[in-house]
């Protein structure tokens, strides 16, 4: 009971903190998830509390008002170890913590933070139009779609080396289907990196789809283009194995092989031959190179390499 009441006075001094900001006491304090917000359902979540104070312990505080049975009557220390999530969990927090320096003896109530709890409806699916390879300086569009009527889509983008950026989109009625777009352009180096989409609906914004299918957007032109050659020539038969040759003055680091506009699984580090293995696929082919540091930046495609495809390769006499 007497842990209620600590709560309870952590709301209601919410109030007044105003006062002692004033006089210069106030620390608005922030609430971090650890390994990210977007917590998969059954998955785990640690909530951190950081302040340029020294709290002893904290309050959780969910600010919608649904009841998490981890929180009933308990004070913590530092940091919480949340899960296996439920939709229940997901929503907005915040928490107060215990300062003796304060009037009221609570700290003021944290910046907000929004918990998101995946795998609640099926997945959406993510296109990039025209294609994912896009040359430095044109324009993509990158369409979110589902069979369920989603009231809005979540882009979600990863960057080497940057925090994650959560984009929110409006989704629209599409043929008995939901779908949102989102135009860039003129792309930059900055665009490029993994995206995400995710699907929700309008009474449970926090809780949302399982993500589609990873969606790498790779920025190209930023080196001078590479040559592509064929070890057999430009026509070769069905079912022979060929090789693809890409070279260049510059050492990159990987080198990349597209068909079609569309990148291969080909990623092949420092090795310049691409063993394509039996020929099946008639196409234009084009190679590209990129740095350890920066695998979504890509040179300027080489010249298309144009491979045709004959009748079946003749059988050896007995």
């Amino acid at each position: 009971a007497k842990i209620h009441i600590y709560g309870q006075t952590c709301i209601k001094f919410f109030l007044v903190q105003g006062i002692w900001a004033h006089a210069g006491g106030h620390d608005k304090s922030s609430l971090s998830a650890w390994p990210s917000p977007v917590v998969p359902q059954g998955r785990y979540v640690t909530l951190q509390c950081h302040s340029h104070f020294s709290f002893h312990v904290f309050w959780l505080y969910k600010e919608d008002g649904a009841h998490v049975p981890e929180f009933q009557g308990k004070l913590f220390w530092n940091s919480f170890f949340m899960g296996p999530v439920t939709p229940a969990h997901a929503g907005p927090y915040r928490y107060c913590a215990f300062y003796p320096l304060s009037p009221s003896g609570w700290s003021a109530l944290s910046k907000l933070l929004s918990i998101m709890v995946t795998g609640i409806y099926r997945k959406s699916s993510l296109l990039a139009l025209p294609n994912p390879l896009m040359r430095s300086e044109g324009n993509v569009t990158l369409q979110c779609c589902s069979e369920i009527m989603f009231e809005s889509f979540i882009l979600i983008v990863h960057r080497e080396r940057k925090p994650e950026d959560i984009l929110h989109l409006v989704g629209k009625l599409h043929g008995g289907s939901s779908q949102a777009n989102f135009s860039v352009g003129p792309v930059t180096p900055a665009h490029a990196g993994t995206y995400r989409c995710y699907g929700s609906v309008g009474h449970s914004s926090y809780e949302w789809s399982t993500p589609s299918d990873a969606l790498d957007i790779v920025i190209t032109g930023l080196y001078k283009k590479r040559s592509l050659s064929a070890q057999l020539g430009h026509m070769v038969m069905s079912e022979e194995n060929v090789s693809l040759s890409c070279s260049s003055k510059i050492p990159f680091h990987m080198y990349h092989l597209s068909r079609k506009g569309e990148a291969s699984d080909c990623w092949l580090p420092t090795v310049t031959n691409f063993p394509l293995g039996p020929m099946t696929h008639a196409g234009a082919y084009r190679c590209y190179g990129s740095f350890r540091n920066s695998l979504y930046k890509w040179s300027a495609p080489s010249d298309p390499l144009h491979l045709g495809v004959t009748g079946k390769k003749p059988h050896a006499c007995p």
